[in-house]
């Protein structure tokens, strides 16, 4: 998770650079078409929170399996201030969102993945007001999300960047995503990209949208507004801190977006809302997935509970689409993780449990020590879960519950979503940022 409340950024976007006026944008990938591929590439980039497809898979093939504060750690960077954004990647550079803590001075951060070096330090806005904060969340908690030549920053109400990779030269700024998350919660919000759009959500207790900016510009594509009628829901059940994902529907694709008391899709090209189910839940963090034939989303912070979702429908699905429904230990922070037929998840107690995916039957439920923030990873047979305490457990996928082994940095605080490149760990702690590979 990328801080207190975020989990949350699934398409490869190869977008437009434009110079001088003219126009030169690269052919759309068929990930930037909006196709979902069922094999990752070895050499796709970490771009956007949870990797390639946005669930957690990495394409990896030996990522390590022991290490420690003096092993397998092949370079550690200072990170200065406090943000709890998850690093994403590409071509030789990792970049990450920080700020301080009194949330007056919010920065983007750039760093060589090869030698650990920091390439771009910049201090990007300053905040005059910030509403005050809890303690277990940061004003540097969404993780941006980049492409070729551009990366987006983005810290929710305060502010949102895009930046030339190639020279750390900002490239255009919007300031007026502003929405009021109520005293001690914040911005947690991810944006994501799709074709040649960002995609945000917008949910607080004044307003709640999920807004297209053009990535070359900046200038609003779509923005949607939320149709339920909030003005009868408690304004604190109004937040959310989720991202989109984009799912199949039909021949084509839809974006699924939690939101405070309801769950919507939307046409990722026009922004129109395709359908909408009502819950009852509210500050939802977990991004949703897909697999199959369903979608899995979480709804609610204080009472979670996972839905199986049909991606047909039209207008109101709340009691026609819900496959079924799990609420029994289920992820308050943490993504869900779904390797072939089976679903895997942990909640912030520590509680990790294993579902049947097109059934919700329980396979296994055990506890780990610690809390949990962090979404779990998938790569060649091991799922990686994170604790709050920077300890590693690695599990077997299957039915049977099964500890690889666990590992552990110095004790130290680890809220952010590793990312993956190659065949190592780039991991986000307190105050570091490390690459963890095998020797």
């Amino acid at each position: 998770m990328k801080g207190s409340f975020l989990l949350l950024s699934t398409t490869v976007a190869f977008q437009c650079l434009v110079f001088g006026g003219k126009d030169k944008r690269p052919k759309p990938s068929p990930f930037n078409q909006g196709y979902v591929s069922n094999a990752l590439g070895t050499d796709e980039s970490w771009w956007q929170f949870r990797g390639p497809r946005g669930d957690g898979h990495a394409a990896a093939v030996n990522l390590p399996k022991n290490w420690n504060e003096s092993k397998n750690v092949t370079w550690k960077t200072a990170i200065h201030d406090r943000g709890f954004s998850s690093p994403v990647i590409w071509g030789k550079q990792i970049w990450l969102t920080t700020a301080t803590e009194d949330g007056r001075k919010l920065f983007g951060v750039c760093v060589d993945k090869n030698t650990g070096k920091i390439l771009y330090d910049l201090h990007l806005f300053d905040v005059e007001n910030p509403q005050a904060i809890t303690p277990e969340n940061s004003y540097a908690s969404p993780t941006p999300v980049i492409e070729q030549g551009r990366v987006f920053l983005h810290f929710g109400t305060y502010g949102t960047a895009c930046v030339d990779t190639a020279n750390g030269k900002v490239m255009w700024t919007r300031r007026d995503l502003n929405c009021d998350h109520e005293k001690g919660a914040g911005p947690a919000s991810s944006p994501m990209l799709i074709g040649n759009k960002m995609v945000v959500h917008v949910d607080g207790r004044d307003v709640q949208y999920i807004i297209a900016l053009d990535t070359a510009t900046g200038k609003t594509v779509w923005k949607t507004p939320r149709s339920l009628d909030y003005s009868k829901i408690p304004v604190h059940h109004r937040k959310a801190y989720s991202m989109p994902f984009l799912a199949p529907r039909g021949n084509g694709h839809q974006l699924v977006s939690p939101a405070g008391r309801g769950l919507y899709s939307y046409n990722p090209k026009t922004g129109k809302e395709l359908w909408r189910m009502r819950h009852r839940g509210w500050s939802v963090a977990p991004r949703p997935i897909y697999g199959q034939g369903l979608i899995f989303a979480t709804v609610d912070r204080d009472r979670p509970e996972l839905w199986a979702i049909r991606p047909d429908g039209n207008g109101d699905v709340t009691d026609t689409h819900i496959v079924w429904s799990e609420a029994r230990g289920m992820p308050q922070r943490c993504s869900p993780l779904l390797v072939d037929d089976l679903l895997y998840l942990v909640n912030r107690g520590g509680i990790a449990t294993c579902l049947e995916a097109k059934t919700g039957k329980l396979i296994w439920k055990k506890r780990l020590k610690g809390g949990y923030s962090a979404s779990p990873i998938y790569a060649k047979g091991r799922i990686y879960l994170f604790n709050e305490s920077a300890s590693a457990t690695i599990l077997r996928p299957g039915r049977k519950f099964e500890v690889i082994a666990t590992n552990i940095l110095a004790s130290q605080p680890l809220l952010a979503t590793p990312a993956v490149d190659g065949n190592a760990f780039i991991i986000r702690t307190g105050h570091h940022l490390y690459r963890i590979e095998d020797d």
